[in-house]
């Protein structure tokens, strides 16, 4: 994991006069040997550097071999092999969640023993199992949608660079010398057409006039 700032200790603020923060914050810690460690990794957020906010945030950060021996910890109920290829990702993604966020509760709480950090683990597995997997489905959705945006514009490009190799080209120039010299005479021959017939004088036969009564 990416170096880390220093542990600060405290709750968030205004957290013992919100009752609804209140009850998130029961549902996202646990109090051990007297301290509250907080569950949920994002709660540390500001002693995190730029590094480690990204390896928290974005999937695929730690090693498959990592996340395929722990699958059974954390998700010993699930029949993996039976899993879509979508349940799947989100399930390996919230494996890694659970990894990181130990790693990360154990850096910013170092006196926590062996049987605390067991704990912590429990808790978190029957509490933020939902949260980590609705947070990896958002991650791989937005991270879906970057890589199709690469890939268009890859495309886009990659056909304007054929077009104009193409065009830069000898024989491709001298195959379009003659279509461009139609072009031009058909574009100047239907100018002086509509010229000539706007400029021309119309007549216009006069009205026959009955006599009056």
């Amino acid at each position: 994991m990416p170096p880390v700032s220093p542990a600060v200790t405290g709750s968030p603020a205004g957290a013992e006069h919100d009752p609804q923060l209140h009850r998130r914050l029961q549902q996202d810690s646990i109090l051990l040997a007297g301290k509250t460690v907080f569950l949920n990794p994002f709660l540390y957020w500001r002693r995190f550097d730029a590094n480690t906010d990204r390896w928290l945030r974005e999937p695929g950060q730690l090693p498959e071999e990592q996340i395929r021996s722990n699958r059974l910890r954390f998700y010993p109920e699930v029949d993996w092999d039976g899993l879509d290829p979508a349940d799947l990702a989100i399930k390996e993604g919230a494996v890694e969640m659970f990894l990181k966020s130990l790693e990360l509760i154990s850096t910013f709480n170092p006196d926590l023993s062996a049987g605390h950090l067991l704990e912590v683990e429990r808790k978190m597995a029957v509490t933020k199992k939902k949260a980590f997997e609705r947070w990896v489905a958002r991650a791989l959705d937005r991270r879906g949608k970057e890589s199709l945006r690469e890939r268009r514009r890859f495309d886009r490009d990659r056909w304007l660079r054929g077009w104009l190799e193409w065009l830069s080209l000898d024989g491709t120039r001298q195959a379009l010398l003659p279509f461009s010299v139609l072009l031009v005479l058909a574009v100047g021959g239907g100018w002086w057409l509509g010229s000539t017939r706007f400029c021309g004088q119309v007549i216009v036969d006069p009205g026959v006039q009955r006599p009056a009564p």
